[in-house]
């Protein structure tokens, strides 16, 4: 193979897909424009379409400049496990019954808050919802808490009329939490996972590093929303409550959400756990709800197709990294990640040799405080952008509104990695 040039075309092709993504607003207004084509643009304006697309066109360059076989061998040699994961991870997360029980958690623990504070009800369930379920991404993955905090939000946040302050506001925060929340354990966060083996960090070293600086920014980032956007937040119907689920559906649920955490890095488990939990859903619709299938596939697919593209990508990012100190690779790989995947650049960093501790805490530091800027930089971020996407203007989530709505809960963690 000609690594050269086909390492040149892949970055170019990334480039392009990066600039997709910021474009995605526009191609909705063309379809509404362009009624005749309207198909081809709202697919081109599906944001978890756009590393898919451009990854089968990278695939069909190397095919062209280096024949078929080279394009299939360049598939074979991918691993797609996160991918399959996150689409895995985000239909059990987002069946009735686990969402149903969270519910109920963040309903006793708002009882709680609102006797104490004397607050209503909808600030304390938004302050939880974006407080405590990141914190829940350290033990049941980033990607399954990402997954109920976009549905609990949608819930209780995005089906009701808000303004755009509030709309991307949340989306920020809710972005940024989740990429720090991980960091309390060493299999949760995707650039945790990274490096965890190669660099023999344990679950103790990541909660002694980073835990108590991740908890106290997310905190911050919650309790600063909630001050900001309370007077918007309305209070659930007084006397609606949810329909009871038996104990033991939910317990099964439970162990099927257990089953493909404990199974991550095992693809054939946790596709035939979740080829065993469609089955189970199936059998006992009463207490179901549609499964985001839709959604998890799209997910899956823009995650596939970012594992493509990013692969080609060491060339140039790891140089950069490399001639770096550990206060330049900090925001270096802060400002990297909003372009790229910040678990390949973890990895990408993992390669460089004989580096100092300062350095390693600071390429993870600045990965995780920059997961939220962009929907790329964290890996699921596609997953919340697939269930809350329906509730933005035209069906689109604005890359540049997302980042100006992340840098401040963004410059909060930065704060707490860097002083504290």
């Amino acid at each position: 193979m000609n690594f050269t040039s086909i390492e040149l075309g892949a970055s170019i092709i990334f480039a392009i897909a990066v600039l997709h993504t910021f474009c995605t607003g526009y191609f909705e207004t063309l379809a509404k424009k362009s009624p005749t084509h309207a198909g081809l643009w709202h697919l081109l304006g599906e944001v978890e379409i756009v590393f898919g697309f451009w990854a089968a066109i990278l695939v069909i360059f190397i095919g062209f400049t280096d024949g078929l076989n080279t394009a299939k061998d360049f598939l074979d040699k991918r691993n797609f496990t996160e991918p399959l994961f996150v689409f895995a991870i985000m239909i059990v997360a987002g069946s009735k019954p686990i969402l149903y029980i969270s519910t109920e958690i963040l309903h006793v623990l708002s009882n709680i808050l609102q006797v104490i504070l004397r607050i209503r009800s909808a600030p304390a369930l938004y302050f939880l919802t974006l407080a405590i379920t990141p914190l829940l991404g350290s033990l049941i993955t980033e990607a399954a808490a990402m997954t109920l905090a976009a549905f609990l939000l949608r819930d209780l946040v995005y089906r009701h009329k808000c303004s755009n302050a509030l709309l991307f506001g949340t989306l920020g925060v809710l972005f940024v939490n989740i990429s720090i929340g991980g960091t309390l354990t060493n299999f949760a966060a995707p650039p945790v996972l990274m490096v965890a083996t190669t660099w023999d960090w344990s679950s103790a070293f990541m909660f002694t590093h980073f835990g108590i600086e991740s908890c106290i920014a997310i905190f911050i980032n919650a309790l600063g929303a909630t001050v900001l956007f309370h007077r918007q937040l309305i209070d659930p119907i007084a006397g609606t409550k949810q329909a009871k689920i038996p104990p033991v559906v939910v317990l099964m649920h439970l162990l099927f959400l257990l089953g493909v955490v404990v199974f991550a890095h095992d693809p054939i488990m946790f596709i035939w756990i979740l080829l065993f939990f469609i089955g189970y859903t199936t059998a006992y619709p009463k207490h179901q709800s549609p499964l985001i299938l839709r959604e998890a596939l799209l997910v899956g697919f823009f995650l596939a197709g970012l594992v493509v593209l990013g692969s080609l990508q060491g060339w140039w990012l790891q140089p950069i990294l490399g001639k770096m100190s550990p206060t330049e690779v900090f925001y270096g790989a802060l400002a990297l990640t909003a372009i790229t995947d910040n678990a390949a650049l973890t990895y990408l960093g993992s390669l460089v040799s004989n580096t100092s501790l300062d350095f390693k805490l600071a390429l993870v530091g600045g990965a995780v405080a920059g997961g939220g800027l962009t929907v790329i930089a964290n890996a699921p971020n596609p997953a919340g952008i697939a269930i809350l996407r329906h509730h933005f203007p035209n069906s689109a989530v604005s890359a540049l509104y997302l980042f100006i709505a992340a840098l401040p809960p963004t410059i909060v963690a930065i704060l707490a990695y860097r002083l504290l």
